[in-house]
């Protein structure tokens, strides 16, 4: 038991550690123990987590319940989060039962990770190490989302998305690869437009060909 509670204080430490890191606007200690709805909503979780491993009946969905409330962020108690997972602003967030999260993965306001219907057993995403998640983006079904991705806000992602990748639109598109894993950045107001970049192509190339035809006659 001992042990138990010395691996979460230190898990705890860790998750206050990476919001010095990842968030410009945390100026000192109290402000993000008090502040950081994400923080507290971690925090619960990870007690409940705990219990449910234990195989301890409805006190962890209660946990669950009584921290939605208070926060606005939905985790189940059964989803599987790695170590310095940091949600910012929080409200909105939902974090399905089956979903399973890696290590250093930021997230943002209204993201779902979320199912496709009623199916049984793994229903909701893997996520990588790493990855970042757009605010409103919702992630659905039992999909991989590989290390160091990037999800743009506002996308909905039903695929697989390989590693190294950034991803927009609804669907989902993959617009870039080869992302450095060093580069915790994701530029919402820089990122494209997947259907206007091909739209952009076919305008492109009908003005080729209208240039060939009038340059053949």
């Amino acid at each position: 038991m001992i042990n138990v509670i010395k691996r979460g204080i230190s898990k705890v430490k860790e998750d206050i550690k990476v919001i010095y890191d990842k968030d410009p606007a945390a100026k000192n200690i109290f402000e993000v123990v008090f502040c950081y709805p994400g923080l507290h909503a971690l925090i619960a979780y990870r007690f409940a987590h705990r219990l449910y491993k234990w195989h301890i009946p409805l006190i962890p969905r209660i946990i669950s319940y009584i921290t939605r409330i208070i926060t606005g962020i939905e985790i189940h108690p059964a989803a599987r989060i790695g170590r310095r997972f940091f949600i910012d602003h929080g409200e909105g967030v939902v974090i399905g039962e089956t979903s399973v999260i890696g290590d250093d993965v930021l997230i943002y306001q209204q993201v779902t990770l979320g199912g496709t219907g009623k199916e049984h057993g793994k229903r909701h995403p893997t996520v990588g190490n790493s990855v970042i998640i757009g605010a409103g983006a919702k992630v659905l079904g039992n999909i991989t989302i590989g290390d160091n991705v990037r999800v743009g806000a506002g996308s909905v992602v039903i695929d697989d998305v390989p590693a190294n990748s950034t991803v927009v639109g609804v669907p989902g598109r993959i617009i870039e690869r080869k992302i450095n894993s060093d580069d915790e950045t994701l530029m919402h107001n820089h990122i494209p437009d997947p259907v206007k970049c091909e739209l952009n192509r076919l305008k492109y190339e009908i003005q080729e060909l209208k240039d060939r035809l009038n340059t053949e006659k």
